[in-house]
């Protein structure tokens, strides 16, 4: 049976005085330890050339390489597959391991549990488009951007999303609750614009939108709107391919008001810099706590009205570094799939800020 080990420093001082001529004998008298205790730690220092404690082997694992290899290749493939789904795989062949070792398994492996990103769902065509736009765009300079109108519309629940919030409290306490209301307790949709030189109006949308609604919307805020960024008249305004947004009548709205607007690709709101407005638009609201609706508008408009701090990231920097980014992130099989359809590559088409799709 093993006896209790020796002090790193002892063993330290038995091979300083080895190095130094002393015999064993000599060694062990001098320390007060065993004389078979002597030569151990010489042999250990000649072999590893340390005198620390080696790492210890441990208890062996309880999978086999085989299932090991069989759960990592199981996850890689089937990304959405889930621990308790994995634990019920590897019983099935005889091995019933816990959670957590299926976990550390994964993560010695360089795999780990992440929140999957929502992206909307593109169509071949769709990602033609985006690719055909960044492209398009990859020249521009921020100048060019200064004089976009970016517009958009977004809901805002009273009782803000359902993100995670944290708290500090002891166990089997129910303090610091977040409470829940059916259907967010209600909410507003509104529609705003923004350029480079800062916010402009901001609308509540009362009942559903159509059309009419949105061309009345533009007909009392937009040239507004425009007027107070000092855009001057060769603005141009960006909107998405909502129906209502393209419709024909809208269309030959901004024909009749002599207003350009900038073609956007379909199912690409990543690519909108208002994006991160509205995040910090939302944060900034339920910081005030709204309770009811009216003050959830009151304190969505005098937000949006702040002055910039400045804004989160200068908006033609956003739309530049998201261009490269789309282009630099495009699925390359997929390219080669719609270029090999094209029998020809993707040229890049003049630097303007209007011909996308």
């Amino acid at each position: 049976m093993k006896n209790k080990e020796h002090t790193r420093q002892v063993r330290d001082t038995v091979v300083k005085k080895f190095k130094a001529g002393f015999g064993y004998k000599k060694i062990s008298k001098a320390l007060n330890i065993p004389r078979s205790t002597v030569p151990a730690i010489i042999l250990k220092w000649k072999e590893y050339q340390t005198t620390a404690n080696l790492p210890r082997p441990g208890r062996p694992s309880k999978l086999s390489a085989h299932t090991r290899r069989r759960l990592i290749r199981d996850a890689a493939k089937r990304p959405m597959i889930t621990l308790d789904e994995l634990q019920r795989s590897t019983a099935e062949v005889g091995d019933s391991v816990h959670r957590t070792t299926i976990s550390r398994i994964l993560h010695k492996s360089g795999l780990y549990g992440r929140v999957a990103r929502r992206k909307p769902f593109l169509k071949d065509i769709h990602k033609k488009c985006c690719l055909k736009f960044a492209t398009s765009h990859l020249g521009d300079t921020p100048n060019m951007w200064k004089k976009v109108l970016w517009s958009d519309e977004t809901k805002i629940d009273l009782f803000g999303n359902n993100a995670k919030h944290y708290v500090w409290r002891k166990s089997n306490t129910a303090e610091h609750t977040i409470p829940t209301v059916k259907h967010g307790g209600g909410s507003i949709m509104v529609w705003a614009c923004f350029s480079s030189a800062g916010t402009g109006k901001m609308v509540k949308i009362d009942g559903k939108m159509d059309g009419a609604k949105y061309r009345t919307i533009l007909e009392e805020n937009l040239m507004e709107s425009a007027k107070d960024l000092r855009l001057g008249r060769r603005f141009v305004f960006q909107q998405d391919n909502d129906p209502k947004h393209k419709a024909t009548s809208t269309m030959e709205w901004f024909k009749n008001k002599h207003i350009q607007v900038l073609e956007w690709p379909s199912q690409s709101p990543d690519l909108n810099p208002i994006e991160n407005l509205w995040k910090e638009l939302k944060t900034a609201v339920h910081k005030c706590s709204p309770s009811n609706l009216t003050e959830l508008e009151l304190f969505c408009k005098e937000e949006w009205e702040k002055p910039p701090e400045p804004l989160p990231v200068h908006p033609a920097i956003i739309q530049k570094a998201r261009s490269v980014q789309v282009h630099q992130s495009w699925d390359r099989e997929t390219e080669k799939q719609l270029l090999s359809q094209d029998h020809q590559t993707v040229k890049q088409p003049p630097l303007t800020l209007s011909g996308c799709c």
